[in-house]
């Protein structure tokens, strides 16, 4: 902890990469925890293209179970720090796998969703966005096209703009920090080896070996520590 902080102190450019370890203590479930979380269906057979346009009543199901679980949720006290690091020029760039928005919810700027955002919706056929009550509600497109959230599907491209931007950043790093993400999703996989930068990875999992110092905790946890030592 105290080399992270020394890390974190001295870097000029610092990158932060979160995935679904950072949301779970505001309770957003992780998809890949090992029990499931929607009525045991693997999100790989639902979160996709061909379900989209296939079995659009399970795709619609699966996003709206999703949705409502978010009414409630909060960002949790590490999203406040992350928040706070950027303002205080301790963290330059944020970038998350996640689709939650709770980064953004938390104060944090020009955060990098690098698999979409579920808080918006768009047409599938023409890409007029449209309400988040009409896709509840199960309506079409003006066009008759069908509406989906705005998140990167199994399938899809990752958004252009996002991860040249995150690319960029992790190419100029000097620290990197990767919290609650178990690295398994390409192109997102290879971002912490873009980096001549030192590498920090923050997990309940210790899954992999590469960086420069792992700390097996809770994303939230750990960072109330290393805040506390700044």
């Amino acid at each position: 902890m105290e080399q992270i902080r020394e890390w974190l102190k001295s870097s000029k450019h610092t990158v932060v990469l979160t995935g679904a370890g950072m949301s779970t203590e505001s309770g957003v479930a992780d998809f890949r925890s090992k029990s499931g979380w929607w009525q045991q269906i693997n999100p790989r057979t639902v979160a996709t293209t061909e379900a989209l346009a296939s079995n659009y009543e399970l795709f619609h199901r699966f996003y709206t179970a999703r949705i409502n679980a978010l009414e409630h949720i909060v960002p949790h006290e590490g999203h406040m720090i992350l928040a706070d690091w950027q303002q205080r020029g301790l963290v330059q760039h944020i970038a998350t796998q996640n689709v939650d928005g709770l980064h953004t919810a938390a104060g944090a700027e020009n955060v990098d969703e690098l698999h979409g955002s579920i808080r918006s919706v768009r047409c599938q056929s023409c890409g007029q966005a449209a309400e988040m009550s009409r896709f509840l509600a199960k309506e079409a497109c003006a066009c008759g096209g069908r509406l989906r959230p705005n998140v990167i599907l199994f399938g899809e491209n990752l958004p252009q703009q996002a991860w040249n931007n995150t690319l960029s950043h992790m190419k100029a790093a000097q620290l990197v920090i990767v919290i609650g993400t178990s690295l398994e999703v390409y192109p997102v996989s290879q971002l912490p080896h873009m980096t001549n930068g030192k590498t920090v990875y923050i997990n309940l999992e210790i899954e992999h070996s590469h960086f420069d110092r792992m700390v097996k905790g809770k994303a939230g946890e750990t960072l109330k520590i290393i805040d506390a030592s700044l």
